[in-house]
């Protein structure tokens, strides 16, 4: 659970934000307000993103990142939960937010959206807790689909637009392999691409969900599972080419991460996953060796 990361001293909270994985991801249905309906079960792993955040009484909100690129202002998703947050309670102080990223930014790990909850969740500790942890997911929600689930994290089964959380069965601990490639998705464009392409490999969710329950690490990567894979990697064939290596590497299972472009992989011996960390490691810049978090 996120509030269990968080250390308050005086004001100021410092949060960790960890990212997720998808073990399955299918896309229901389109909505006729654009969103679309999935069920998905997602999974935290222990890579995370450092948030510091300092109240402050001028009532203005401040973002600080260790990427040049990232936006400080209003179209930081971090700054519109804070802005979000004293909308709501109607609290009259500001925040000072600094945000040390390590998980890749679009890369289907919900960085963004663990930034939000985290900033969510410091500021409502640091104020006395003045939402509840429903009023919590509720903001979260209306500020991204994966939100809420970053609250408690875990393995949980996601459905509706992201919002409808149901725990399942801890994972057991597994080397998981992150590798992104350089190319940014856009989430959007996928969502519009799978409205108009034949999914024929789907999810099989009761599959995983029995998987998960009897802790049988080889079926559950048998069944992982993601409906975008097919459609962002005929866009980007370095997914499949990642996809196939880390198969060949050792990994038990390997598959996409929400609409991309990362690719992991489960490992259940640590040297095969180090060896294969270290050969993609000479190839991009962003791979990562976790572990699944519970």
């Amino acid at each position: 659970m996120l509030a269990e990361d968080i250390i308050i001293t005086g004001g100021r909270a410092i949060s960790r934000s960890y990212a997720k994985i998808n073990l399955t991801l299918d896309v229901i249905a389109r909505r006729e307000n654009g969103y679309h309906d999935i069920k998905m079960i997602m999974q935290t792993v222990s890579l995370f993103d450092l948030i510091i955040v300092d109240k402050t009484r001028d009532k203005n909100i401040t973002i600080s990142t260790n990427l040049r690129y990232l936006p400080n202002n209003s179209k930081n998703i971090a700054y519109k939960a804070a802005d979000a947050f004293f909308t709501k309670t109607g609290i009259n102080y500001g925040a000072k937010i600094m945000i040390h990223k390590n998980i890749p930014v679009a890369a289907g790990l919900a960085g963004g959206s663990g930034n939000c909850a985290a900033v969510l969740e410091a500021l409502n500790m640091l104020f006395d807790c003045p939402l509840s942890h429903c009023e919590l997911l509720e903001t979260g929600a209306s500020l991204g689909a994966d939100v809420p689930y970053c609250f408690d994290g875990g393995t949980q089964i996601a459905e509706g637009i992201g919002e409808i959380l149901s725990p399942l069965p801890s994972m057991p601990d597994a080397h998981i392999l992150l590798v992104k490639p350089p190319v940014n998705v856009s989430t959007a464009m996928i969502y519009e691409k799978i409205d108009t392409s034949p999914l024929t490999l789907r999810p099989d969710t009761e599959a995983m969900t029995n998987a998960l329950t009897n802790r049988d690490i080889n079926k559950i990567a048998g069944n992982l599972c993601n409906v975008m894979e097919s459609v962002t990697a005929e866009m980007y064939p370095v997914i499949r080419g990642i996809k196939t290596k880390m198969l060949m590497n050792g990994a038990l299972g390997a598959v996409m991460s929400g609409s991309g472009p990362t690719v992991f992989g489960i490992f259940n011996d640590y040297s095969n996953a180090k060896l294969s960390a270290d050969s993609f490691a000479r190839q991009f810049k962003d791979v990562f060796l976790v572990r699944t978090k519970n």
